[in-house]
């Protein structure tokens, strides 16, 4: 049991010291190009392309915070890369960026290659008394030299030689990883602070989010009482008016001008009752999303199959930004998409709660077409949640929302 979880973690730092080699020759290739730019600054010619060279040092140094954050703590990366020469030659990250460069693209770059001839020496060396008779008499050496061996017995002695890369190679391939990832997780970490600075940023966007998605709602309610309700209650008083002036004159014509002043306060009502299921619908407050988001694929126009399961309520806010995504997107299939079937999936999975909804229409859709799709993630993100879209040019379409369940 031991002996095959020290395999893995060979294994596992031998995949890290090949993904630090990759990142080894970038980091060499960018320090050249930094040193060569420098070296022509000080001449004055190139000063102009000084903001290029950093920007691929920039790109080579968040690709290694990316592999980093695959194995240990996040590496916050992606920052503005200074773009102004005086910047360049002063900003703290740069310059950290660039000694990393210098120390990864050289003993990183070292390491890497160290690392990754460990198992092809133990292919080589523990195979040698099989195929050293058969190469010439320059190639019959062992993988570090030590002369040229002539018979069984020297085979048999480089043979030997593999156990001490096997044993380097279970043993010391997870610190040659450690070595070469410490000047990254020590070089490329944000300056204290930045942490908090990226998420009140996050935070102050996701606020204008929500009052952007707050003030649309507010101009829809406003715009669907005045032009359906307030129309037709205006329709009413004025049948009411008529009515009045016609029952002396004519009641016969009053009862039937009041009759017409029914159907439009019916009418008025339906529409006002309309309006408020948009705001909260009842069948949420009543009973629960699930039954919900059931309520609204039964009335749309595309044949929709629901999936959801939701064995604990959420917050009130959270269920509604859930029902509105899934009624905008199902808006969306019926209208755009030319799908004939649709998928809606509802789940909890510990504090978040998802929501996927899949069409197997034609695709292509813009979250920039006025598809109701900027409204979808504006509410979601005024939640810290997260919206992710897979619409190929001939489908199928999928939107996939995670809501954070306290919020």
């Amino acid at each position: 049991m031991a002996s095959s979880a020290r395999g893995r973690a060979a294994l596992d730092a031998l995949a890290r010291l090949v993904g630090g080699l990759a990142t080894a020759m970038l980091a060499f290739i960018a320090l050249l190009t930094c040193v060569v730019t420098l070296l022509a600054s000080a001449a004055g010619i190139g000063l102009v392309v000084a903001p290029f060279a950093v920007q691929l040092l920039r790109l080579v140094a968040d690709r290694e915070r990316d592999r980093l954050s695959r194995t240990g703590p996040e590496l916050l990366g992606h920052l503005p890369v200074p773009t102004r020469v005086r910047a360049v030659f002063t900003d703290r990250t740069v310059r950290r960026e660039l000694l990393w460069a210098a120390i990864h693209g050289t003993a990183g770059l070292f390491i890497g290659v160290f690392g990754i001839a460990l198992p092809v020496n133990v292919l080589r060396d523990g195979s040698f008394p099989l195929w050293y008779r058969y190469v010439p008499e320059e190639g019959r050496t062992a993988s570090i030299g030590l002369g040229v061996v002539h018979s069984l017995t020297g085979a048999l002695g480089v043979s030997a030689l593999a156990l001490v890369w096997l044993f380097l190679l279970f043993y010391g391939t997870p610190v040659l990883a450690r070595a070469q990832e410490a000047p990254g997780r020590k070089l490329l970490a944000p300056p204290p602070g930045t942490d908090l600075m990226l998420r009140v940023a996050e935070l102050t966007a996701t606020r204008a989010a929500a009052l952007d998605a707050h003030a649309t709602e507010l101009r829809r309610i406003e715009r669907a009482l005045h032009d359906g309700t307030q129309n037709r209650i205006v329709a009413v008083s004025v049948l009411l008016g008529a009515a009045r002036r016609a029952v002396g004159r004519d009641p016969a014509t009053a009862d039937e001008i009041l009759e017409r002043a029914q159907s439009a306060a019916e009418a008025a009502l339906a529409d006002l009752r309309a309006v408020v299921r948009t705001i909260l619908p009842p069948v949420l407050t009543d009973r629960s999303l699930p039954d919900a988001l059931r309520s609204l694929a039964a009335n749309c126009a595309v044949r929709v199959d629901v999936d959801a399961e939701l064995p604990v309520r959420c917050a009130a806010s959270v269920e509604a930004t859930a029902y509105f995504v899934a009624a905008e997107a199902l808006t969306n299939v019926a209208k755009h998409s030319g799908a004939e079937h649709a998928t809606l999936r509802l789940r909890r999975t510990g504090d978040r709660l998802h929501l996927t909804v899949t069409d197997d229409g034609h695709g292509g859709a813009d979250e920039h077409a006025g598809s109701g799709l900027t409204g979808i993630r504006q509410r979601v993100q005024a939640h810290d949640g997260i919206v992710e879209l897979t619409s190929p040019v001939g489908g199928p379409t999928t939107l996939k929302v995670s809501i954070p369940c306290g919020s």
